[in-house]
């Protein structure tokens, strides 16, 4: 397995969970349940993805504005989800943070599937590629195991 196939998992899994919280409708356990299960989905990834793809990208110049780039955004996604946990989930100002959260997961996956992945396979070696897939998955699933 590669870096990039380890990622698209849970890319994959991060689009079935925003799809899921934006079915759902006020302050219900569907909602709840949908919410944690992104939540805890995205800061694994996040955490796992910034050590096990981003500072090794960084250690090369064409993967720097790349990689800065990128973490901005998992950044951003942090501060839509501190947003989300201080609004009452019964209100529609949370499900239109919602919806620019999911919006910006996605365009987000996006780049880095077209985009990103691409450079990355260029500055990576077939041995990173392979190694890093490790260390990422061990790293994820032990901050899933945690939440």
């Amino acid at each position: 397995m590669t870096i990039f196939e380890a990622l698209r998992v849970s890319h994959d899994r991060q689009r079935q969970y925003v799809e899921a919280v934006l079915l759902t409708s006020g302050d219900t356990p569907e909602r709840v349940d949908a919410y944690q299960q992104l939540k805890e989905e995205l800061q694994a990834h996040e955490t796992a993805e910034e050590r096990y793809f981003y500072i090794p990208l960084m250690a090369h110049e064409n993967g720097v504005d790349l990689s800065r780039h990128a973490i901005a955004e998992h950044h951003e996604m942090d501060e839509l989800m501190e947003k989300l946990d201080e609004i009452e989930m019964s209100s529609s100002a949370w499900l239109a943070t919602a919806r620019a959260l999911g919006d910006k997961v996605l365009h987000h996956l996006e780049e880095e599937e077209q985009k990103f992945f691409q450079m990355a396979g260029k500055l990576l070696t077939d041995k990173q590629k392979s190694e890093l897939a490790e260390q990422y998955n061990d790293e994820y699933d032990e901050l899933l195991g945690q939440a």
